[in-house]
């Protein structure tokens, strides 16, 4: 397993094309772009985020998807359509920065009583997943308390339909839903692709890695034990430190358990 990061741990701290000056300095030679508005999308962008990296590999993308990926899912033809437009500038973007993966979170649960039609969920996800690998990048659906995946059946399910749909596990959002992230596990299995890892307090309350009560040597334990060897990505919020210096704690805390 590699140790990443995510340029959204430096949301309203730096710029999205500043964030890689600010991973050579903790030592951090992978990570996720987090693509955070319209703007972002565009081509000349990615080639701008593209030079930036200079030795960053980009695991994955992630984009402001309540923007666009509910209406990926929408039954009226030209609203699916303006959705495939901004899922297509994403992949494009994720493309141009030689990365491989997308995190997906897809339809917002936004009523309590909402129920989604896996006849219709199913197929269009395998749809989608098809359009993301024309341009090389693979489809990740991420366990979101708010979203589709709010719970392990959904992704159970969801695997009869799209054969070859991907996951990403995220433990704060596991938390959230009031779900063990090893019932995700069991679910994802060898599908699973990106793990995004955080910390939390005993109130539920996000802070930095290694000042909650997340027991992250079990995770990595379980993550071991089925054979993952993908990357963990970091992925705070900037209200969880207070300066680089405070993240790069929480960094070397992750990284000397990864190294044992």
């Amino acid at each position: 397993m590699e140790l990443g990061i995510s340029t959204a741990t430096f949301f309203l701290r730096e710029n999205t094309e500043d964030a890689f000056e600010l991973m050579r300095k903790l030592g951090i030679s992978l990570c996720e772009v987090f693509l955070t508005t319209f703007s972002e999308y565009d081509e000349q962008f990615a080639t701008l985020l593209n030079e930036r990296k200079g030795g960053i590999r980009v695991h994955s993308v992630h984009a402001y998807n309540t923007a666009f990926e509910p209406q990926l899912y929408n039954r009226a033809d030209r609203t699916r359509a303006d959705g495939e437009y901004y899922f297509k500038k994403v992949l494009r973007a994720a493309q141009i920065m030689g990365a491989e993966h997308y995190t997906f979170h897809g339809q917002a649960r936004l009523k309590k009583t909402a129920k989604l039609d896996m006849g219709w969920v199913g197929p269009r996800t395998q749809e989608l997943w098809r359009i993301a690998k024309d341009y090389g990048v693979e489809l990740c659906f991420e366990n979101v308390h708010w979203a589709s995946f709010n719970a392990p059946a959904f992704f159970e399910d969801l695997k009869k339909h799209s054969l070859d749909i991907k996951a990403c596990l995220d433990i704060k959002q596991a938390m959230q839903s009031e779900v063990s992230y090893l019932d995700y596990l069991k679910v994802m299995g060898e599908r699973l692709k990106t793990v995004h890892i955080s910390d939390y307090d005993a109130n539920g309350s996000t802070c930095l890695l290694g000042e909650g009560i997340f027991d992250f040597e079990s995770l990595f334990s379980a993550l071991f034990d089925m054979g993952y060897k993908g990357p963990v990505i970091i992925e705070q919020y900037s209200r969880d430190y207070t300066d680089i210096d405070h993240l790069r704690r929480g960094v070397d805390f992750v990284r000397n358990l990864l190294g044992r």
